[in-house]
């Protein structure tokens, strides 16, 4: 997070007379002075406690020259726990803590060389982003120092008032003093500027905080005193000048460099308790990457200065800097070898208090350069290393640590090139495919399909999901920003080629560009925690909710007359700390990917495999996995289709509601037939509709689904009423036994063959999901619970569709024939529960993807469907229909073998009195 200082505009061009700077002061002056009354109940006196470190001078003109007080880059804090909280970031194990001042207006005083200042101070913690303006998430704030600076001797104290939130949630009322030394005018990198910020209440007063220690890293005037041009990088890698790319605009090195992420190679038997790393075993571990912030660039001296973030993870990348594991350095670019050469120090004295910070061991190197050929085992843009300027017996030294870019956000650096090295491999692995008919098109290789987000599968269930990102294409880049193909092989500037233009190309394949083209991607796969993939087992990284992804490089061959895409993979061994002697890659990797023809009634479904061609007992060896995307046309389809599925959604509800409509017109014209109704089946349908409507009730406010779920809610209160409706009639004839008797042995039965039937479902869903003990060691239990109520949900889709059960065994129990449902009732609903089944069947016909984020109408999470549920549960209710149907005509036991039916005959016979 960079934080900045922000100065008056200069106004430049003016004649400014004396009576326009008197004028422009008073209204000036005016303004504030009104602005800071109304807006600050209670006055600080600045000279209570200030007066002995900037004596207070009376303003008499606003500073608009900018070589004064320009401003502090990035600040760092300590303390302020009561405004603050305790470190409690799920995204990294360090600290982080930052602070910005923004400056509102500068006037020059009576006093020479004193100046008025008026600014912001905000405070950030814990990996929080902070925007101006933003008082959400109790940020403490300043809005209103006042104060006075004192150019000669750097010394700037400001008091005022602020505002923030306590741990509870109480807004706190804050009061403080800022104080801060060597605020001056010029600077080194050896200069900091540290103070404090002290609260002025009482420390028993609730708005009381400790005090809070101050670091900034001063940007005014600065001047290099480490970077030399000339003298290249001593003791780094002798590397030809060929093997890197020149530059000459400092200004794009620092774009490149804060832009990407970089991952670190320590020697081979490195460990957190060794000095292998600069600051030593201190820290307790070795840091996995680092990033660079750069203060300076400047492309007349050709030197930049840069801070270097080193970090535990890469989500630290978009946090503020920790001085413990950070350094500042400066740099310059080394012509004779194209590479940047840098010299580092260390923030030492960084402890509880930074009033006693500084810059020392400047012992530090690092150079970095940009490989001139890439290729899928080298696939870094930005390359480097770090070292030690110490010998090996001083306090300090560190053996020489690698670092590599791991994002490779750049498309490319002007002037590189990629080599294409496992073609022929992938030409021999993949299966030929004939040509198809003429008029068969297919997506060309510049087409928007070629940039995929695909769900991952093995044979039982989904797995994840892999993000495929195009690298190149023939002997061109691809820049995913832009969404463009540049060229970076004939000269330093890029051409881009419009993806729009080569959208509507690839509509239709001509002999030109329909011939085979060598294409690379990276492809990252986010599988579920205990997932085994070759030689690691997926497990969750320290970021909340995110598991470590697995990073394949992929070259091959597109041919846009069969519309297929095979490539050779190559991925990274795996390993705890990565070493740099830890550089073996596995490239027994196979990835093909068909997309569909352009003119295909089902296009839009992009299907293919990844699998390792090793043998089965090779310890890299993972199993076959099936990948799925849509292509920019299925984009299209899907969302038609879930447009399609809402309106199914509240068709099937209306029908709902019609339904159970007709039902209640029909008890309130039969009101006998009440106490025939089964209590049970009425219990599950309320539930069917209630369940859904308390789960998502945040969906009743959310866009489309507010008439669904409106829709919903008027069903579930006409099923309620009816359900009331029959409880009442039940206890109205409370003195016949027969219908609660009746009732009682229905839900003796149906009760414990649900459970029964929940835990059959249980123990095959548990051995579906069962791969391997390495699951169980890995996997959330957020992720348990979630499966778990998958396949609850799923069972209670199962009885909703099985809705008559109840009423069919109420029947049986009571050898009625009363009509209790109505066929309008009875059928209607069967048909709309089983109307999803069909629909299923229909939409896996047509190439659907598993998404099911995007299922709104037959959504697998709430039913059980595949092909062989979708044909057993609508025959199965068809049948209970049917069942419905013969009691209500023959009787309940009707259903039963004779000798059963007899029983209900010799109940009928009246017994005679005598």
């Amino acid at each position: 997070m960079v934080l900045g200082f922000c100065s008056t505009t200069p106004l430049q061009g003016w004649v400014q007379p004396a009576w326009l700077h008197a004028f422009l002061f008073l209204v000036l002056s005016t303004v504030f002075s009104a602005t800071s009354v109304s807006s600050s109940p209670t006055q600080l006196s600045y000279g209570d406690h200030c007066a002995s470190i900037v004596p207070e001078s009376r303003p008499t003109r606003p500073e608009f020259t900018t070589s004064r007080f320009t401003g502090f880059k990035v600040g760092y804090f300590t303390g302020g726990t009561a405004i603050l909280g305790q470190n409690s970031s799920p995204y990294s194990s360090q600290s982080s803590k930052s602070v910005s001042f923004r400056t509102r207006s500068l006037y020059a005083t009576e006093t020479e060389g004193v100046f008025k200042v008026e600014g912001r101070l905000v405070l950030a913690s814990d990996g929080m982003y902070y925007f101006e303006g933003d008082l959400n998430h109790g940020r403490p704030s300043f809005p209103q120092l006042q104060g006075f600076w004192s150019e000669s001797s750097g010394e700037l104290c400001m008091v005022g008032l602020g505002s923030a939130y306590s741990n509870g949630g109480n807004l706190l009322r804050l009061s403080a003093v800022l104080k801060l030394s060597n605020v001056k005018n010029s600077s080194t990198i050896t200069d900091l500027v540290t103070g404090t910020l002290k609260s002025l209440n009482s420390a028993h007063d609730s708005n009381y905080f400790e005090p809070i220690s101050i670091l900034i890293f001063p940007e005014m005037n600065y001047k290099y005193t480490l970077a030399s041009s000339g003298t290249g990088c001593p003791g780094g890698a002798d590397v030809p000048e060929t093997a890197s790319l020149s530059t000459d605009s400092m200004n794009g090195i620092c774009s490149i460099l804060s832009m990407e992420r970089f991952g670190l190679e320590y020697a081979h038997d490195c460990n957190p308790s060794q000095n292998c790393s600069p600051f030593g075993g201190g820290i307790g571990y070795l840091p996995q990457f680092i990033s660079f912030t750069a203060f300076q660039c400047s492309d007349d001296e050709e030197k930049l200065q840069v801070m270097v973030k080193f970090q535990n993870s890469s989500y630290d990348y978009y946090r503020a800097y920790n001085p413990s594991t950070t350094l500042i350095g400066e740099g310059s670019w080394d012509v004779n070898k194209n590479q940047l050469c840098l010299v580092a120090c260390r923030i030492l004295n960084e402890g509880h208090s930074l009033v006693d910070a500084r810059i020392g061991d400047c012992s530090i190197k690092l150079s970095l350069r940009f490989p001139a050929i890439l290729s899928i085992r080298n696939r870094n843009t930005v390359v480097g290393q770090i070292w030690s300027d110490k010998t090996v017996n001083d306090p300090g030294f560190f053996r020489k640590i690698m670092f590599q870019s791991i994002g490779n956000r750049m498309p490319g650096i002007p002037g590189s090139k990629y080599e294409y090295t496992e073609i022929e491999r992938a030409r021999k692995l993949c299966l030929k495919r004939s040509l198809l008919r003429k008029r068969v098109a297919y997506p060309n290789g510049y087409s928007s399909d070629m940039q995929l987000d695909m769900s991952v599968r093995n044979s039982t269930h989904l797995l994840g999901w892999a993000y495929s990102e195009l690298i190149t294409l023939g002997d061109k880049f691809y820049d995913r920003y832009a969404q463009s193909i540049v060229s970076l092989e004939e000269s330093s500037v890029a051409v881009a080629i419009s993806s729009a233009s080569t959208l509507e190309n690839s509509l239709e394949t001509n002999a030109s560009d329909s011939r085979p083209m060598n294409v690379s991607y990276r492809i990252s796969l986010t599988l579920e925690p205990g997932v085994k993939f070759g030689d690691m087992i997926i497990s969750p990284s320290n970021f909340s909710g995110i598991y470590t992804p697995v990073e394949i490089s992929a070259e091959g061959i597109y041919d846009a007359k069969t519309g297929f895409l095979c490539m050779v993979g190559c991925r990274k061994l795996s390993s705890p700390v990565k070493t740099s002697s830890n550089d073996s890659m596995d490239c027994e990797i196979l990835v093909n990917l068909q997309f569909p023809q352009l003119n295909s009634k089902n296009r839009g479904y992009i299907k293919g495999s990844m699998e390792s061609t090793r043998e089965k007992s090779d310890p890299l060896y993972f199993e076959h996995l099936d990948l799925s995307a849509n292509s920019f046309f299925g984009a299209r389809q899907s969302i038609w289709r879930m447009d399609f599925e809402i309106i199914m959604v509240l068709i099937s509800h209306t029908l709902s509601c019609v339904f159970v409509g007709l039902q209640l017109f029909y008890v309130k014209k039969h009101s006998e037939v009440l106490p025939s109704i089964s209590l049970v089946m009425l219990v599950v349908l309320t539930l069917g509709y209630m369940i859904p409507l308390v789960l998502n009730f945040e969906a009743l406010f959310w866009g489309a689904m507010v008439i669904v779920r409106i829709v919903t809610m008027v069903v579930f209160l006409l099923q309620f009423r009816l359900l009331q409706l029959t409880w009442a009639a039940k206890l109205k004839e409370g003195h016949q036994k027969g219908s609660w008797a009746a009732e009682k042995k229905v839900l003796y039965l149906a009760l414990p063959s649900y459970v029964a039937g929940c835990l059959i479902a249980l123990f095959f869903n548990r051995g579906k999901n069962e791969y391997g003990a390495a699951v169980q060691s890995y996997s959330l239990p957020d992720y348990q619970l979630h499966s778990l109520w998958g396949d609850l949900r799923s069972y209670a889709g199962l009885v909703l569709d099985g809705f008559l059960f109840p009423q069919i065994l109420l029947n049986m129990f009571t050898s009625s024939t009363e009509k209790a449902l109505s066929h309008s009732f009875y059928v209607g609903t069967t048909f709309v529960r089983l109307l999803p089944h069909t629909y299923d069947l229909y939409r896996a016909h047509n190439n659907a993807i598993s998404f099911n984020g995007s299922y709104i109408y037959a959504n697998p999470g709430a039913d059980f469907y595949s092909t062989a549920w979708d044909v057993i549960i609508p025959c199965g209710g068809l049948l209970f229909s049917a069942i419905i149907f013969l009691q209500q005509r023959f009787g309940g036991r009707c259903i039963l073998p004779k000798r059963f039916r007899e029983l209900e005959a010799y109940e009928k016979i009246p017994v005679v009195s005598t």
